[in-house]
């Protein structure tokens, strides 16, 4: 920043507060948060079991476009609505997670491959379907959006009851993994196949296990977006208010150290990023590209022990 004739001092502070330093920053930085808590744990879930998944923001998608189809395109009563489409977009992003964990266990096709070819076959297919048979007849840029019976509580701003959701599936998935039998598998496939192996663990039960998991842990991050984020309450056809979200989930898994309860504390700090980089560029005039790249060198700066460790383990294993 000093090289580009801004004072970085100023910069953060503007940063922290828009971010933290109000009750408005504050929710609205949960509100930034709360899908990359779920797709964190796709990330997270996939590293337990020794596998690269990559395809939340696929995933995603299409958990976006199935609460799309039941919010908006379905009438059902208050409290069943909300819940009916959150839960179909939920299985949308397992079912959409499936093909990459049978081509892992059939093939052996690696995941990283099948999973962002997934991603890019996913994005024009939700494009299709929004501007083909689901665009809003009255505004011709997105979605129909989510009625009123299918939207979340607003809490404050952008932040809605939603967030509950995000916190309790997380805390779900931790106690699958460390409390339950079919968790401890997972996990032990993840730290040490030949172990696994012996223990006559099945490991093509664990791969599927962790995509799904992942799966609708991605679904439910693109439903959040559609049922719990307004003001649009919808999907846009570029996909824009929720691109990226798969891959940024990434990080947070990462500086969450891939535990589910890191990635929310994770989430939280990177939703403030989001956040408070906007007044670094509204209050300080700091070039908003610079603010994007300021961000990024902050979450690998954070990530960068995680990945080290995620290589020993590797080297450990090989």
């Amino acid at each position: 920043m000093l090289g580009f004739g801004y004072n970085p001092i100023r910069a953060y502070a503007a940063l922290f507060l828009g971010a933290f330093g109000t009750s408005s920053g504050l929710l609205e930085s949960l509100a930034f948060a709360t899908p990359l808590m779920v797709t964190a744990v796709t990330f997270a879930v996939g590293v337990r079991a020794s596998l690269f998944n990559i395809g939340a923001e696929g995933q995603m998608y299409l958990g976006a476009i199935g609460a799309t189809i039941i919010g908006g395109a379905v009438l059902l009563p208050p409290g069943i609505h909300v819940i009916a489409a959150t839960a179909f977009g939920m299985l949308f992003g397992a079912l959409w997670a499936l093909p990459a964990a049978i081509l892992k266990v059939w093939r052996g096709v690696h995941e990283v491959v099948s999973t962002i070819m997934l991603n890019w076959i996913a994005f024009w297919f939700v494009t299709f379907l929004v501007r083909t048979y689901l665009g809003d007849p009255e505004r011709a840029e997105r979605a129909i959006p989510a009625l009123p019976t299918a939207r979340y509580e607003v809490i404050g701003g952008t932040l809605t009851t939603v967030i509950v959701l995000a916190v309790l599936f997380c805390v779900a998935v931790t106690i699958f993994l460390w409390r339950t039998g079919i968790g401890f598998e997972l996990r032990l496939v993840g730290d040490n196949p030949d172990a696994a192996k012996y223990a006559g663990v099945s490991i093509s039960q664990a791969i599927i296990v962790s995509f799904v998991v992942g799966g609708l842990a991605a679904g439910l991050a693109g439903a959040s977006q559609v049922l719990g984020r307004p003001p649009s309450w919808t999907l846009y056809a570029t996909l824009g208010n929720i691109l990226n979200l798969g891959f940024d989930g990434i990080g947070v898994a990462l500086i969450g150290k891939n535990h589910p309860i890191g990635g929310i504390a994770a989430s939280v700090f990177y939703g403030g990023l989001l956040n408070g980089g906007r007044y670094m560029e509204y209050n300080l005039g700091v070039a908003s590209e610079l603010v994007i790249a300021i961000n990024g060198i902050i979450v690998i700066a954070v990530a960068i022990p995680e990945i080290f460790a995620i290589i020993r383990r590797r080297k450990g294993q090989s």
